[in-house]
């Protein structure tokens, strides 16, 4: 990956999760990130890569490599960071299948079910309930 167009190509994907194995290891931003990746290709820890075989994936330890780490690092770190945030729980009412209030004529009820629709008020009906992830603060 050549660091003057790293933001247009797509890096290799062992490229990808070797930053991410990283992340992993130590969730911190650049530069701290940088030295972790840099302790990890020295130790050959992921993957049995060294520092040349990352090279041929596109991760450049050198300075004219360093932005285009840069930038691939901070995606990365973008999408993990994303993973882990906390979500809400919302509660909807699924108003399509709620406005049944008489049975249809083609449809059949087993008895107890049948009895459930005699037995309810003319005014009231069972909302069935759907819980949708939402992002936090949404």
């Amino acid at each position: 990956m050549d660091s003057r167009n790293a933001a247009s190509d797509m890096p290799d994907p062992d490229a990808v999760e070797f930053v991410r194995f990283c992340y992993r290891r130590r969730r911190v931003g650049w530069p701290e990130l940088y030295d972790e990746m840099c302790a990890v290709a020295g130790r050959g820890l992921f993957r049995g890569y060294n520092a040349d075989d990352l090279a041929e994936l596109g991760i450049g330890f050198s300075l004219f490599g360093m932005p285009a780490l840069a930038v691939l690092s901070a995606r990365i770190v973008a999408e993990e960071q994303a993973l882990r945030r906390p979500v809400a729980v919302m509660i909807t009412a699924d108003v399509a299948l709620a406005a049944v209030s008489d049975p249809e004529p083609n449809v059949e009820f087993t008895p107890t079910q049948q009895s459930t629709l005699e037995s309810r008020d003319e005014g009231t009906f069972e909302v069935p309930v759907r819980l949708a992830m939402v992002p936090s603060g949404a």
